[in-house]
């Protein structure tokens, strides 16, 4: 049988040669193989080598310090094709500063663009990305101006009379992968890692470019250990593994904690009653969001301000049975953590691969999307992965967009300064933003109202004093907040004059309660 060598970060470091393709595997901080990562870095600062290296990763992985940061450095990296970078500063300001080739591919796209790679396809055959800043006849996802007019990573074809997107496979050197256990033959288990995501795809993807596998490990065991089913990848697959010597450091389950049971499934923890968050801006747009969804519904929330309040706000209202909330790591049920360990769960009920989550997402499609957006233009066009000179990127917001049965979009209605008070279940404006979110041209498309319109796709655009919704006719207004004056504190705020509700009505003062819950179980 084909076994590994088992080798020193060191020396698996010393494996990459320039110029090669590299993919890594995992998702913020979870399943980050940091003593390779760290080992592949310290050898570039020492000797200059790997240098001119294609780094290639579905998610964002890192925060703001660790995982792919360390490939961060100007002649280290020569481009990169990959999902997110909102937690990765360095990578960021170098592609803003045109320092590498940078290419945007949708997360969902990319987990199974691996998949198709594996099974030797011409792509990933999609609809997803048509008519947003992936689409090649806008951007092609090309996120600077340096790649402007570097080959196309994706094209538009026709197949029986429609228009689909074409990923193109990208050729693997070598694929970076991390386990829980690896017995003496290789086989390695994941069983305490916080998500399952496309590890095997993309293994398989790389084998069939002639790639290498190198994986990190918390543990070495004995040929025969591991139970069939829980070996994620056989070890014929894996060519150099590292049992990693710090795991508290290096081999963390996530970015705040080393490793917690509840987070992998191992046990379900107590849960006690949570102090309410605190009614600010953020909680307020959260509430009037959530009374959108119906009873049964199963949703998705995404980073910013759907994960940071959707959650809790469901548990103070007691209706967390009364709904379904995911997660596009794979999550379903549970309590999600956000911010630098968004993705992981504890106490969820059930935790699919990454990739298999994103064939409910674009197929079927969750019935109500909760998602952060930037900024808002007549058509019903939203833009929540360009916001700046920070080139975020789309992660799985539009593969989720796309194909949900009801988005809605959860925003402020100004930036960069707006302070708001409450008092008398009325919205105050103490300080306006400075920032117009309301714009004639977006800085980048990344959900395309037009497409939206046709089939038929029901969508909102919540903020704290206006409430958007997108119909046949176009984007109109239909709510506004008690103690808004529509003229000066709306309409004057906007670069385009919207359609306007007959009928517009008065946002709902329940949600201005300070006292306890508001009621969303009565929405329901």
């Amino acid at each position: 049988m084909k076994k590994p060598v088992f080798v020193s970060g060191q020396e698996a470091a010393a494996m990459i040669k320039d110029n090669s393709t590299v993919a890594t595997i995992g998702m913020t901080l979870v399943s980050a193989s940091e003593t390779i990562l760290k080992a592949i870095e310290a050898r570039f600062l020492e000797t200059g080598s790997p240098n001119h290296l294609t780094l290639v990763h579905s998610c964002g992985q890192s925060d703001r310090d660790r995982g792919i940061q360390h490939f961060a450095h100007e002649n280290m990296l020569a481009k990169i094709i990959g999902g997110h970078w909102g937690l990765q500063p360095r990578m960021m300001k170098l592609i803003a500063e045109n320092k590498i080739l940078a290419y945007c591919i949708p997360q969902g796209q990319f987990a199974q663009l691996y998949r198709s790679m594996a099974g030797g396809e011409p792509g990933k055959i999609t609809k997803v990305g048509l008519g947003t800043f992936i689409d090649p006849r806008l951007d092609g996802g090309k996120m600077n101006e340096v790649t402007k007019d570097a080959p196309d990573i994706v094209e538009v074809v026709e197949i029986g009379g429609e228009e689909y997107m074409r990923y193109k496979p990208i050729p693997l050197d070598y694929c970076i992968i991390r386990g829980t256990y690896i017995d003496e033959n290789g086989n390695l288990s994941t069983e305490e890692e916080a998500m399952q995501l496309e590890v095997l795809s993309a293994v398989l993807a790389c084998k069939k470019f002639g790639g290498k596998v190198i994986a990190q490990a918390k543990y070495k065991v004995a040929s025969g250990t591991l139970h069939c089913k829980r070996v994620t990848v056989p070890g014929i697959f894996i060519d150099a593994a590292v049992i990693c010597d710090n795991p508290e450091e290096d081999h963390r389950q996530t970015h705040s904690f080393a490793f917690d049971p509840a987070y992998c499934g191992n046990i379900k923890v107590p849960v006690e009653a949570s102090e309410m968050l605190p009614l600010n801006v953020r909680k307020l747009i959260g509430r009037r969001a959530l009374m959108e969804l119906s009873m049964d519904d199963v949703l998705n929330v995404g980073t910013g301000i759907p994960n940071d309040v959707v959650g809790p706000i469901l548990a103070e209202e007691q209706v967390q049975d009364d709904v379904t909330i995911t997660v596009e790591s794979g999550i379903y049920g549970g309590i999600p953590m956000g911010g630098v360990d968004f993705g992981i769960a504890k106490n969820n009920f059930a935790l699919l691969r990454h990739d298999d989550q994103f064939d409910y997402y674009n197929g079927a499609g969750v019935d109500v999307t909760f998602m952060g957006a930037g900024e808002l233009d007549a058509d019903g066009n939203v833009n929540a992965t360009r916001l700046g000179p920070n080139p975020t990127g789309a992660g799985g917001f539009i593969d989720i967009t796309t194909n949900a049965k009801h988005v809605v979009f959860c925003s402020t209605f100004t930036g960069k300064g707006l302070d708001c008070s409450f008092e008398d279940n009325k919205l105050h404006i103490n300080k306006e933003g400075q920032l117009i979110k309301c714009v004639k041209k977006l800085q980048q498309i990344s959900y395309n109202g037009k497409i939206a319109r046709e089939k038929g796709q029901k969508m909102h655009y919540v903020t704290e004093r206006a409430v958007f919704e997108l119909r046949p006719e176009g984007l109109t207004l239909i709510e506004i907040a008690p103690g808004i004056d529509l003229q000066t504190q709306v309409l004057d705020l906007m670069e385009f004059k919207p359609l306007i509700a007959s009928d517009l009505k008065e946002m709902d003062p329940a949600i201005y309660n300070t006292d306890g819950p508001f009621g969303l179980k009565n929405y329901l």
